[in-house]
């Protein structure tokens, strides 16, 4: 379904919107999504000392097995381990818990406003303590993923030898007797990748597979585009249902359309997929705004109606300027255009029932089974007549609902009528008295 610049660029925080910083160590890269709303002063002290360069080659100079590991306070300069200078210290915003896999600020043990430059992460559930200690420790930032958490357990897990404080917990990745460069885990750099952003006004539409309409309704489902949206790649799976129910985030990115959370089937860094949620209400626009563990990232908008409905009708199958309709038979074989590679044009012909696939249509006579975010039980007949036509004539509809097993999708199998002439034929659709906006084709024998 990504320029570097020669000089510095200072990484203000943007209300509302959260980044990534990426601890690139060597060990691994722990990815950290800041979250600027609920520490909003330690995320910028953070960054000011990111965007100067001061964590370079840091070290984690202390690690509690099961409990913490932490840096931010010194570095390696080639030879020795020196102090990284400290700003003046930020106020404490503890709002956060202390969970496994936050990032919080250290700070001395005679106030909590004394947090400067270090920072560590928590290996373990630490709320029973560190939520309530010194008044409570400032959670800024959350590990974005599990790789970056299995990087965060690898260095837990590391030996430490005792060279006095602060280092008598030092984690290490070797030692022959005299600490070298190799022995450290060394923080090289951190980057904070670019903010996640939503397209101009194409950035939130209807799937472009049935119909890329600039609006969605309850039940149909929405493409979200843009970059950084999240940092991993994947559809959902079975493991994300529960008792078949979808899930509303992939691995914490979750899209919320007028508030109310959507069901989320795709995630990548330049495109999200989501079903919208039956309780919106329909007319006018709507946000649409994406989040990372409950934080904003960016946000747009769409239109809201009643209906979005639109049948599976893929960019591939569109040749020149005509978009063909998928269309299925009842052996199960898909409609052929004959427009990929050897494989010949199958056309329909009358009499066959053909089997058509989409989203958005609506109502179902069967109030316990719902049109969005629950594997449907049953197939479920659709409150609104639909009406087919093919090259003018009209189609019988044999079956026009929710697919049994499905999230939301429809099916409707259709009769090709008597009376069509040979060629590439409209397929025409109304439901109730509103048309389906597509401009679909089917070849017709």
């Amino acid at each position: 379904m990504l320029s570097r610049l020669a000089f510095a660029i200072l990484l203000p925080v943007y209300a509302g919107l959260a980044q990534t910083a990426r601890f690139k160590t060597n060990a691994g890269d722990i990815d950290v999504t800041l979250l600027p709303q609920s520490a909003p002063r330690s995320v910028q002290n953070f960054l000011n000392y990111v965007n100067r360069g001061a964590y370079a080659n840091s070290i984690f100079h202390r690690s509690v097995a099961g409990f913490v590991i932490q840096g931010g306070g010194f570095k390696w300069n080639g030879t020795t381990i020196v102090e990284i200078p400290a700003d003046p210290p930020v106020r404490n915003e503890y709002q956060v818990s202390n969970t496994r896999g936050t990032i919080s600020m250290a700070k001395l043990g005679s106030g909590p406003d004394t947090a400067t430059n270090q920072w560590f992460f928590n290996l373990g559930d630490n709320s029973a303590n560190l939520n309530n200690q010194n008044g409570g420790f400032t959670v800024f930032g959350r590990v974005a993923d599990q790789a970056s958490l299995a990087v965060m357990d690898k260095i837990g897990t590391l030996p430490v030898l005792d060279f006095g404080s602060p280092f008598d917990t030092i984690p290490l990745q070797s030692f022959s007797g005299s600490l070298q460069e190799k022995d450290l885990v060394i923080v090289t750099s951190i980057q904070v990748l670019g903010s996640a952003s939503i397209r101009g006004e194409d950035g939130v539409l209807g799937t472009a597979d049935y119909g890329g309409y600039k609006y969605a309704a309850a039940g149909s489902y929405i493409e979200v585009r843009g970059s950084n949206l999240t940092n991993t790649t994947r559809a959902w799976a079975s493991s994300d249902f529960v008792r078949g129910s979808a899930p509303t985030s992939l691995d914490g990115i979750g899209v919320r359309v007028q508030g109310e959370a959507c069901y989320v089937s795709y995630i990548s860094p330049e495109l999200i997929v989501a079903q919208v949620p039956t309780t919106i209400l329909p007319g006018g626009s709507a946000s649409v705004v994406v989040s990372s563990r409950g934080q904003a990232q960016a946000q747009s908008s769409i239109q809201l109606r009643k209906i979005a409905p639109g049948l599976f009708a893929p960019p591939e199958l569109k040749v020149d300027d005509k978009q063909y309709v998928s269309a299925k038979r009842a052996d199960g074989s898909t409609v052929s255009i004959g427009n990929k590679g050897d494989s010949p044009a199958t056309p329909v012909q009358a009499g066959e029932t053909l089997t058509f696939m989409g989203t958005g249509f609506g109502a179902v006579t069967n109030e316990d089974i719902p049109i969005a975010g629950e594997l449907a039980a049953k197939d479920a007949p659709l409150v609104a007549t639909v009406e087919f036509k093919i090259g003018g004539v009209v189609a019988p509809v044999k079956f026009a609902g929710l697919t049994a097993g499905m999230v939301g999708m429809y099916r409707f199998e259709v009769t090709v009528p008597e009376g069509i002439e040979p060629g590439d034929r409209q397929v025409e659709v109304m439901v109730g008295d509103e048309a389906v906006p597509q401009t679909l084709w089917l070849p017709v024998k």
